[in-house]
């Protein structure tokens, strides 16, 4: 009886602790949104948007009045200047554009790259970039985890070169299951433990945010199954760009945890948000077996 007089009281004085909070987000600042890429022997290009509040609804009227149209987009590589030209496209039925491209300026290894971005009301955002010199991995295969038959993880074996401050980011892509190249989760890593050193990493199958696809929901998410055809996309990037994308994972790891510390993600873009973008792409195709 003691015991359950005890609960009681205990019970009784963490119910008189609750208080209702009320969060009152302040509506930020409208600022335009870079998500811009160089890589070797293909057009530069740009999309433009705006950010939104973090409660705003989501769906494709909101992705088609957060594009930025009209703007002025020009890219440098220190010698030649060249407009981008806006691409219209089409979603869902939806006439909607933001897509700059510049269709004479491919990227060259060893240049650095400068956007200059002039909206319609006057904004004037800046971002550099860097497209360095490739360092191919080694070799990639396909391992099966343990006690499984079918799925596994891509690994790869890399030299890092003996110089300072080389980043990283993988991508990987099923020949005929995906559209494109997926980045997993913690895709960049630098070289500020493993500078000079020669090791076998793995990753697993990253997979696009929100899919409903079936292997993306049952046990093979994150993983790859025998038989696949994978290319691996193996990127040297800048200092900045691997800061922005550092941060950028560790706040969507963080997403939902009360004890997470909320932070800005640093972006190479100056009056602006995002990332412009150069990946030294290297590519290397295995199959699983």
């Amino acid at each position: 009886m003691h015991y359950a007089a005890l609960l009681a009281l205990f019970s009784i004085i963490i119910t008189s602790c609750e208080k209702d909070i009320t969060v009152d987000l302040p509506i930020p600042e409208s600022k335009i949104v870079v998500d811009g890429y160089v890589e070797p022997g293909s057009p530069v290009y740009v999309i433009l948007t705006r950010n939104s509040p973090y409660f705003s609804p989501i769906g494709v009227n909101t992705l088609i009045n957060s594009v930025e149209k009209g703007a002025t987009v020009t890219v440098s590589d220190g010698t030649i200047t060249t407009p981008l030209i806006e691409i219209d496209t089409t979603i869902n039925g939806f006439q909607v554009s933001g897509l700059y491209i510049a269709p004479t300026m491919v990227g060259e290894m060893g240049k650095k790259y400068f956007l200059t971005v002039v909206s319609k009301k006057g904004e004037t955002l800046t971002a550099a970039t860097n497209l360095l010199d490739s360092i191919p991995l080694d070799s990639v295969w396909f391992k099966l985890t343990e006690n499984n038959d079918t799925l596994g993880f891509v690994w790869a074996h890399l030299s890092d070169p003996d110089t300072t401050g080389n980043s990283y980011r993988w991508f990987a892509k099923r020949i005929g299951k995906d559209a494109d190249f997926i980045a997993p989760f913690g895709s960049v890593f630098d070289d500020r433990f493993i500078n000079a050193q020669s090791f076998d990493f793995a990753y697993n199958r990253g997979s696009i945010p929100n899919s409903t696809a079936l292997d993306d929901t049952n046990e093979e998410a994150g993983f790859f199954k025998k038989g696949d055809s994978i290319v691996v996309k193996f990127c040297s990037i800048d200092r900045g760009v691997y800061e922005f994308w550092r941060d950028a994972e560790t706040q969507i790891g963080n997403q939902g945890s009360p004890f997470a510390s909320p932070s800005n993600i640093k972006s190479n873009v100056t009056g602006g948000l995002g990332v412009f973008a150069a990946y030294s792409a290297v590519y290397r195709t295995l199959v699983a077996q």
